[in-house]
This record gives structure tokens, C-alpha cells and sequence, in this order.
């Protein structure tokens, strides 16, 4: 039900907000001048992936894991935990559900394989292996902009929580299906690309975007660049792929409305009624107690909203990285605590794989009790912090 209520709530909640003058205006002003590029970058980076995935670049990736993975479950599952954490940390949690999601369910059934381990890594990593760089989450580029961080200063700030966040549930699917992992798999053939032209020209873009993400540069321009090149080469090559459907019109949308809601929130008092809750200082319960309030707000209503309410809480950098480690490895109980489980639970759905929400969610809660403490352990340890 929520799936259909909030994208016909939000925005009209949002417009309320406007009119009523709530948030005032110069408010609006403010939060717009602070959000346009972030969602000009999602934007650019959802017509990159799409033109990728169409032009047959994750496709192939799959053929060489199937290909590297010689027959071994266990080596096929290490090979798709590396392309999650790739996609994720690069291309954000986004891009990892709506594109890899499908892409290892098909592996599987190619395979003989249950589709279950494949799609549960998926979706456990687009969440946790989305804190090392400021493009793998939305709420990493609002918290680089918070700070003024570059790219190297974000990794330096949360390298060994991120690394908690990957290693970690890694383990534990190990663990939870020890038994398919030991078995072994037939491999299929791959296919010829349909447009080798396309395939060459997607994959350079691919290789020479990913490094121009983390070079320093504001990340909207490299993304904006790489989307007109593929426009131009679609254009070329095969127009009709081109449309305005690649625009992720919805999410944008919503994460607009929450952007002016949390702002309307915050004029009328909200981060002075969040402070207990979050609480203050860099000692390990400190920051122990913001993340878990950040992994609260996360799967009690979104990642996005709940870092947006505790943002002014979080007052330090090494603060702002414990309020990250609880919205960004945090939403693995509810269905709807970030976009992207619920863009994942949208595949699954139509490849006609069930989830189990009860079990997903049980299974979720011991990762993140088990997660979550650890990277801000981690994050304490790395900070030197007294």
C-alpha cells in the first residue's frame, strides 16, 4: 500500500507545505540552491545506466562471471558480490538494485541455480557497500556537501566502517547459505551483442567515467558528460531507445518532496525535538546512539527523510559519518527504509520471485545488530577518537 500511497502524498504534502508558508520561501530558495546539482547528477547517472544496460555493457559482464566462475557456486556467488560492490560504490545503491537484480536472478536460473542467495546479496549490498564514496548513496553527496569534503577526505573519513558494512553481511550470507554455495553449476554460453558498436562505445564511457567520479571534479559534470555521449551515440545507433522514461521522473519527485518536507520540519522546530534523541559528542556511545536513531528513522519511514532529520544533530564530521552508518547499513528490516530495496522488491516482482517480507526482515535485523554497531566501532577506532 505504501508502494502507491507516497507518490500520490508526498508532492501534495510538499506543495501544502509551500503554500501554506510553512516553509517560508526564501527556505525554499535555500534548500534548492543546496539540492539542484545532487539531482541533476541522479539524473544524468539513471540515463547513464539505462543507455549501459541497453546498450548490452551489464549483460556481458554477467557472460565473463558466468564464464570466470568455472562451474563452482561459491566462486560464481564471490564474483557477483564483487560486481554489487563495484555498482554500488560507483554507480550507488540505485543503479545495483534496478540493474544487477535481474541480471544475477536470470544468471541463476541460466545456471540451474536458486535465484534467492544471488538476489538477497544483491539487495543486502546495495544498502551496506554504499558508504565509501560520496556517489554510492544520495545521502553521502548531502553529507560531502555538508562537510566540504573531497572525494579522498570522504574515503579517509569512512574507509573501515565501509569496509565492516561489505565484509560483514559478506560473512553472514556465507554462512546462511553455506549449503547451495558448495554445490556446482553448468555454464551456459554467452550471447553476441547485438550492436558490437554500441557495446564498445558503452563500455569506454563506463571506463572512463568511473575514474573521473572519485578525480575531485563536481561529480554532475562527469555524469552529465557520459549521458550526452551516449545520447549522442543512441541517437546515431539506435534512436529509439532514446525517450523520457529514462528520466527517473518518480524518484526524483519524491526525493524532492522529502527534501521540503524535512525542510518545512526543520523552520518549525523539528532538530530541536530530535537532539535528545540523537544526543551529542564523539565518545563511542555518542556516536553508538546516533546511528542507531539514523537506523530507526531509516526503516521506520526512509534512509533519505531520517538522514535529512538528524543532519543538523549531526554536528562533526566524525558525527555525520555515524548518522551515515546508521542510514546507509541500517535499512535492511522495513521494505520501504530505502528506494532501493523497494526498487529491488519491484524486479523481483516481476521476474516472479516471492520475498518473504517476515523472513527478509528477521534476517535483516541480526545483519544490521551486527553491522551497524561494528562500523561505528570501526569508525572510532580509525578516528583516533578519545
Amino acid at each position: 500500500m505504501r508502494r502507491y500511497l507516497l507518490p500520490a502524498l508526498l508532492p501534495g504534502a510538499a506543495v501544502l507545505v509551500v503554500v501554506s508558508g510553512i516553509l517560508p520561501l526564501a527556505g525554499l530558495a535555500e534548500l534548492w540552491e543546496r539540492v539542484w546539482h545532487i539531482l541533476l547528477f541522479v539524473t544524468a547517472m539513471t540515463v547513464v545506466t539505462e543507455l549501459l544496460f541497453a546498450a548490452g555493457v551489464f549483460e556481458r559482464l554477467t557472460t565473463f562471471i558466468s564464464r570466470w566462475g568455472r562451474g563452482s557456486v561459491r566462486l560464481l556467488w564471490l564474483l557477483v558480490v564483487g560486481l554489487a560492490v563495484l555498482s554500488t560504490v560507483f554507480l550507488s545503491l540505485d543503479t545495483t538494485a534496478v540493474l544487477i537484480t535481474p541480471l544475477v536472478v536470470l544468471l541463476a536460473r541460466h545456471a540451474g541455480l536458486p535465484p534467492l542467495p544471488f538476489a538477497l546479496t544483491v539487495v543486502w549490498l546495495a544498502n551496506t557497500a554504499s558508504l565509501l564514496l560520496p556517489v554510492s548513496n544520495l545521502t553521502n553527496l548531502l553529507a560531502q556537501q555538508e562537510i566540504g569534503y573531497t572525494p579522498w577526505e570522504f574515503v579517509q573519513l569512512l574507509w573501515a566502517p565501509a569496509a565492516v558494512g561489505i565484509l560483514v553481511p559478506c560473512l553472514l550470507l556465507a554462512l546462511l547459505f553455506r549449503g547451495p554455495l558448495r554445490a556446482r553449476y553448468l555454464r551456459q554460453p554467452g550471447t553476441p551483442a547485438e550492436d558490437r558498436f554500441l557495446l564498445g562505445a558503452g563500455s569506454l564511457v563506463l571506463v572512463l567515467l568511473l575514474p573521473a567520479l572519485v578525480s575531485g571534479l563536481p561529480v554532475v559534470i562527469p555524469a552529465a558528460v557520459a549521458g550526452l555521449l551516449l545520447i549522442g551515440v543512441f541517437a546515431a545507433r539506435s534512436p529509439a531507445t532514446l525517450s523520457f522514461r529514462l528520466v527517473p521522473w518518480q524518484p526524483l519527485l519524491l526525493a524532492m518532496s522529502l527534501f521540503v518536507l524535512v525542510e518545512a520540519g526543520h523552520a518549525q522546530g523539528l532538530s530541536d525535538a530530535l537532539q535528545p534523541v540523537a544526543g551529542t559528542g564523539e565518545s563511542l556511545p555518542d556516536l553508538l546512539q546516533l546511528a542507531a536513531a539514523g537506523t530507526f528513522g531509516a526503516n521506520a519511514v526512509n534512509n533519505l527523510p531520517a538522514y535529512l532529520a538528524l543532519e543538523p544533530a549531526a554536528d562533526s564530521p566524525v558525527r555525520l559519518a555515524a548518522l551515515l552508518i546508521g542510514v546507509n547499513l541500517g535499512p535492511l528490516i522495513s521494505p520501504w527504509a530505502s528506494l532501493a530495496t523497494l526498487l529491488w522488491a519491484d524486479r523481483l516482482r516481476g521476474l516472479g520471485v516471492p520475498v518473504s517480507w517476515p523472513g527478509f526482515a528477521v534476517a535483516g535485523l541480526v545483519v544490521v545488530a551486527l553491522t551497524v554497531p561494528l562500523a561505528v566501532v570501526a569508525l572510532w577506532l580509525a578516528s583516533g577518537m578519545p
